[in-house]
């Protein structure tokens, strides 16, 4: 029988953890690919990254139910990544959303968005708080019980910043066998499983640990948008399972994806290559482009697990 529990429960949710494209252009919209969002999904928390101009349609479009999204988080201050999210919020609010919203990005956003409600005499009714980001270096700026949020630099022409979620495990698997042996009854699986240690009645101490069974490592989700290749990327991108990597040009226009701060498909396989990671994702092609064919056919060259993005497509983190 049970006493108490040594540390606090915690609800078990669903381990899903996908990302649905919502667009994949570079800087001009075309009629097959929207300008650069994602809808992503991790343990029951809905998160978007990047808002660009058109996002709440592509969010109604594919059937988002946008009002449960509690994290936006903003790469940089181009046109093509956030000129959707002062309608987001303005739609999220008159459609009287009472949960709270976290929005993160580069400092003067929060001056771009105070400005638009001041002139647009918008007044936001629901707890929305502004998280500045300023860093140098890969940085936590949000943890929960079921996820963690990085941000960290990018090497573009405007202070540009990537962002990793990395899953919790909420669930472990118990050795019944071994649990058996020490006759623990399945009444006390679920504090084993939520990893909760706990005290029998005759003073035994249970470490959940000594009952459980080695978990697989956290998946964790990299998003790379706008950037040049540079060297110090890789360590940002520590632990990354699946890469989501900037591809504005083929390895053709390589000097104007010098010229400006992009990569190239070539470039995003090198960097996937180099980590190890289980996938890589392109996409923010150039409208030049007509499809993604060829950037994958490129990147194949270097990594073989490489995919071209679409819009409304939706992708399983590895």
């Amino acid at each position: 029988m049970i006493l108490q529990p040594c540390r606090k429960r915690f609800r078990i949710l669903s381990n899903s953890f996908k990302i649905t494209v919502l667009g994949s252009s570079a800087a001009i919209p075309s009629q097959k690919r929207a300008c650069a969002s994602q809808w992503i999904t991790c343990n029951n928390r809905s998160l978007l990254i990047d808002c660009g101009e058109g996002t709440q349609m592509q969010l109604r479009k594919f059937g988002i139910h946008f009002q449960r999204i509690s994290h936006i988080l903003i790469s940089h201050l181009h046109g093509d990544h956030f000129l959707g999210l002062p309608g987001l919020l303005s739609t999220m609010n008159l459609l009287g959303r009472n949960q709270g919203l976290k929005v993160y990005g580069p400092a003067p956003l929060q001056t771009i968005l105070e400005t638009f409600f001041q002139l647009s005499d918008t007044q936001i009714n629901f707890n929305y708080e502004f998280i500045p980001v300023r860093t140098k270096e890969r940085t936590l700026i949000f943890e929960d019980t079921g996820m963690r949020i990085w941000a960290f630099p990018l090497k573009h022409r405007i202070e540009t910043y990537g962002y990793s979620i990395e899953e919790k495990q909420l669930r472990l698997k118990v050795d019944k066998a071994k649990a058996e042996a020490f006759n623990l009854q399945p009444t006390h699986f679920k504090f084993l499983s939520q990893g909760i240690d706990f005290e029998l009645m005759d003073g035994t101490k249970i470490d959940h640990s000594d009952f459980t069974l080695p978990t697989h490592p956290n998946r964790m989700y990299s998003y790379c948008s706008d950037t040049a290749p540079f060297e110090k990327l890789a360590s940002h991108l520590t632990g990354t399972t699946t890469l989501y990597h900037e591809a504005t040009f083929l390895e053709s226009e390589k000097a104007r994806a010098i010229q400006t701060f992009h990569s190239t498909a070539m470039d995003g396989a090198q960097i996937a290559k180099s980590l190890g990671v289980k996938n890589l994702l392109l996409g923010h092609l150039s409208s030049r482009y007509p499809d993604g064919q060829k950037h994958t056919e490129e990147a194949k060259t270097i990594f073989q697990n490489s995919e071209t993005v679409e819009d409304g497509q939706t992708y399983e983190i590895l």
